[in-house]
């Protein structure tokens, strides 16, 4: 085969630092578009992006250049950056040090995209940390260590 092809939709969560509430409504929107434009940035468009105060989802299509971690590294680094550097919160905003990836194929794109746009829904059910376990088992890990 002469040429190469990748298409890797990647659905990835990551968390506030000790999952504080950090991201109320008065900012997630300013959040989520410091986390879109560094994706942007790295050659990663994104499909969307929500969550809540102590977490947030993001379905993305990998830059075939780049690794998952580095591409995660650097969206929760220069959205800190920036939360820090506009004063969006008293005290210093931080991310946990560890995320979640998962592939998701062509055919969940629609499942993924709608679960991660109804996520205050979601968690009128369960916390941030039961749906992160629960993802994580259901991706055949046996301990989230509480990310």
């Amino acid at each position: 085969m002469s040429h190469s092809f990748a298409k890797l939709w990647i659905h990835a969560i990551w968390a506030t630092k000790n999952r504080t509430e950090l991201i109320d409504y008065s900012i997630e929107k300013k959040v989520y578009n410091y986390i879109h434009d560094e994706l942007i940035e790295l050659g990663c468009p994104v499909r969307i992006i929500n969550g809540m105060p102590d977490h947030i989802h993001v379905l993305f299509l990998l830059n075939p250049q780049k690794s998952t971690a580095d591409v995660i590294r650097q969206a929760k680094g220069g959205s800190s950056h920036c939360i820090n550097g506009e004063s969006l919160i008293p005290g210093k905003f931080a991310w946990q040090n560890g995320y979640a990836a998962f592939a998701v194929s062509e055919s969940q794109l629609d499942v993924v995209y709608n679960y991660i746009k109804n996520q205050k829904q979601h968690h009128l059910k369960k916390n941030g940390q039961q749906e992160f376990d629960e993802f994580v088992k259901l991706h055949g890990f046996e301990n989230s260590n509480n990310l």
